[in-house]
């Protein structure tokens, strides 16, 4: 997959969709079943408000991931569309000339993630799971001089396909439950 341009100077890097598709997916998986739960089981929290919940929830969740990164001629931007608040995912924008270098950090999962470090020691996280990435990679490479030929995705496609297919099982079995549940 290859980045969107707005015009020749701007490149905008948007969240990869296997990895969108696969997180609210998931989300779904794991929450709507509750709705239904709470319902035959009468439990105290009534299902309308479950509802709400998960409906403020997967908003919040798609917010998230309407991550885009914007880079030019100036500077690297990370932003949200503007119905985003600011309050919830501000993101940030650094110039170019303003790039000292990029840091490696391990995860406590054990993967390794990379910052820039500003001129004046500020940390900014480098976004690894747009589409286009190996793109991004090189035209930070060319507007810094930075040697990124070490930079790899924080996570391999495969792996997002693999939790897409037990997300994909998940939701199989919530609908075999639920449609026994109600036929009983």
């Amino acid at each position: 997959m290859t980045a969107n341009s707005t015009d020749a100077s701007v490149s905008i890097f948007h969240l990869s969709p296997l990895i969108r598709i696969t997180l609210l997916s998931l989300y779904l998986a794991l929450t709507v079943p509750l709705t239904f739960l709470a319902s035959f089981t009468s439990a105290p929290t009534p299902p309308a408000l479950l509802w709400v919940g998960i409906s403020i929830g997967f908003m919040g969740l798609y917010a998230v991931l309407t991550e885009r990164v914007m880079v030019d001629d100036q500077g690297i931007q990370v932003t949200y569309p503007v119905w985003v608040p600011r309050f919830f995912r501000k993101g940030w924008c650094l110039p170019w000339s303003d790039v000292k270098s990029l840091k490696p950090r391990t995860t406590g999962q054990g993967g390794m993630v990379y910052y820039f470090l500003s001129q004046d020691g500020k940390a900014y996280l480098l976004p690894m799971r747009v589409a286009g990435f190996n793109r991004l990679v090189k035209i930070i490479q060319a507007k810094t001089g930075i040697d990124t030929t070490d930079l790899c995705p924080l996570a391999q496609p495969w792996m997002y396909i693999i939790l897409f297919g037990f997300t994909i099982l998940l939701l199989l079995v919530d609908a075999w439950t639920l449609n026994t549940a109600i036929s009983h």
